[in-house]
């Protein structure tokens, strides 16, 4: 059966710019091994995905509107569809004064971030350099294979998924009850830290309203313990005094 919008799903797949057949993404990593691209940095697993909400490029998201569990397909993604076309007025010529400290280290093909958009150096040269604000993908179209893995259908599935997609964590270590309408989650120690981490709880409590219709409150709770052993003292006898 075709997979209606909303449902939450584990797929894995390869993608390729065609015609060059340049590997950009896998999520195997025996895949990645075979086609030379296995990064041992990199995290392989399957990939959630929340049909027909935006999560993956339109063009993937409505062929796997058609896909079952189980099925593998061949999806080509044109650039309407993908990155979008290249655009020649997001090239611009800029100072090299602008990148301050960093204008002598700019080489060309490198990534840099500028007004809060992200580039690539294409030339420097004559006090200047040329940034291309376009996606490193614009105007290519895509090949992806993919393999939709497993359909999630327990509340328990989904939150863990949910919580996962926000934060690197062994599923181990997430712990969460539900009581009627409302959830409580308490994450390991070692993240109470991280950088942005009330900004990912925020993000965590608006999926889990989004695809836990049953909950309308979430609760993170921070639990800290005292390495001290407990004692327990002996209560004082009390103290009568007898009237003469």
């Amino acid at each position: 059966m075709p997979l209606d919008a909303g449902t939450l799903v584990y797929i894995n797949y390869t993608a390729k710019i065609k015609d060059v057949e340049k590997v950009i993404e896998v999520t195997v990593e025996d895949e990645a091994k075979k086609l030379g691209v296995h990064d041992p940095a990199q995290r392989y697993e399957p990939r959630l995905v929340a049909i027909g909400e935006g999560w993956v490029l339109k063009g993937l998201d409505e062929a796997l509107m058609t896909a079952d569990v189980g099925e593998k397909i061949s999806v080509e993604v044109a650039p309407e569809k993908g990155f979008g076309q290249r655009d020649p007025s997001k090239v611009n010529m800029i100072a090299l004064r602008k990148f301050g400290k960093k204008a002598s280290e700019l080489r060309i093909g490198d990534e840099i971030e500028i007004d809060n958009k992200i580039g690539i150096v294409r030339f420097v040269g004559s006090g200047r350099a040329q940034i291309d604000f376009n996606h490193r993908l614009a105007g290519k179209t895509l090949l992806y294979e993919v393999e939709v893995v497993k359909k999630l259908e327990t509340d328990r599935e989904k939150i863990v998924a949910l919580i996962k997609r926000r934060i690197f964590i062994e599923e181990e270590k997430i712990d969460f009850t539900i009581e009627d309408d409302n959830i409580k989650i308490q994450l390991p120690r070692d993240l109470y830290l991280v950088e942005g981490i009330q900004i990912i709880k925020r993000a965590i409590s608006n999926d889990l309203f989004k695809f836990i219709k049953v909950i309308s409150k979430v609760y993170f709770i921070e639990l800290y313990e005292s390495k001290k052993p407990f004692e327990q003292t002996e209560p004082e006898e009390e103290k009568t005094t007898q009237e003469e």
